[in-house]
């Protein structure tokens, strides 16, 4: 098997890096772990594993695209052909591997591969069932891909990298420009990663979906109609028709009514998608109820991308756990 290296990146991720590490470590030929100013034992663990770690500098900015771009530098001119980024709370399988060096060797001009990225407990609540849902992306060419990569490093230096302003939305835009630079990036099928979220409560998704939100107005800037679906479902759901059901309930109630109808069928709708992946119906009803909040944090962080582009600022990273 052709050899790779790994950056793991992380931030505060306590236990789950650990075993991020040691999987990463029993597969790659070398490991870097790229820190983003923990204040837990990160570090402590990484450098416990004989793991080289590259602790950036916090006078700049934390985002996830600089730490995989400093990551890969921190590999030097000696990198292997492949490298393979890992979020620090994800697991590399044993067999993925070999499945996508094996790929990328058949396919040349393919620049990046990744694969089915799982929950470690999705039946845990509700909000992992949903990351659990979103990970399992359909397989084919001109995907777009999460964290967990395998990158061809020729592609990866003719790019310059992931752009290191983006504060969310980084990989989707890593993938468009090498699309733009006639690379191919593919999702294959193959269990990649187990990706422990820990989403037990309200709160955290809705950060979650705050920070899609804001990614979703990033993407629009740099790639014009790339996205344009989410932005417009956030816009409607969690900005529209709530809006008009709150006026027909003031002003005119047929109107209220028409928006409550649409807000049924839209749950019915999905309820049923979810009861058939075998979801009892009042968990498909709460999974369901859920998505649809969602939206309203979508928006939210769609209005703030908004804001800072307006304002000339540049936000902080915007966390979830």
């Amino acid at each position: 098997m052709v050899s790779f290296d790994v950056v793991v990146i992380g931030r505060n991720e306590g236990l789950r890096l650990g075993a991020a590490l040691r999987a990463a470590k029993g597969l790659a030929r070398r490991v870097i772990y790229v820190d983003s100013g923990s204040r837990d034992d990160s570090v402590t663990q990484a450098r416990a594993l004989g793991i080289t770690v590259c602790a950036l500098d916090p006078v700049r900015p934390f985002t996830a695209a600089r730490a995989r771009n400093e990551g890969f530098a921190a590999l030097g001119p000696d990198r292997a052909e492949f490298v393979h980024f890992v979020d620090g709370d994800c697991i590399l399988q044993p067999d993925w591997p070999a499945q996508a060096l094996d790929f990328m060797r058949e396919h040349p001009q393919a620049g990046l591969v990744f694969g089915r990225q799982f929950e470690a407990r999705p039946d845990a609540s509700v909000y992992n069932f949903l990351t659990d849902w979103e990970w399992d992306k359909p397989a084919g060419r001109d995907a777009l891909s999460a964290g967990c990569v395998l990158v061809r490093t020729t592609a990866m230096v003719e790019l310059g990298g992931y752009d290191e302003a983006l504060i969310a939305g980084e990989d989707d835009d890593f993938c468009l420009r090498l699309q733009a630079a006639g690379w191919e990036t593919w999702r294959i099928g193959g269990a990649m990663t187990e990706h422990d979220a820990r989403l037990l409560s309200f709160a955290p998704w809705w950060r979650r979906m705050l920070r899609a939100g804001y990614s979703y107005g990033a993407l629009g800037q740099r790639h014009a109609q790339k996205g344009r679906a989410q932005r417009v479902r956030a816009l409607v759901w969690g900005g529209v028709v709530p809006l008009l059901g709150l006026i027909g309930l003031v002003f005119w109630l047929p109107l209220f009514l028409l928006m409550a109808l649409a807000i049924a069928l839209s749950l019915t709708r999905q309820t049923r998608r979810f009861m058939r992946m075998e979801l009892d119906p009042d968990r498909a009803f709460r999974a369901a109820s859920v998505l649809m909040l969602g939206k309203h944090a979508e928006l939210q962080g769609l209005v703030r991308f908004w804001r800072d582009q307006r304002a000339g600022r540049v936000s902080g990273l915007i966390e979830y756990k």
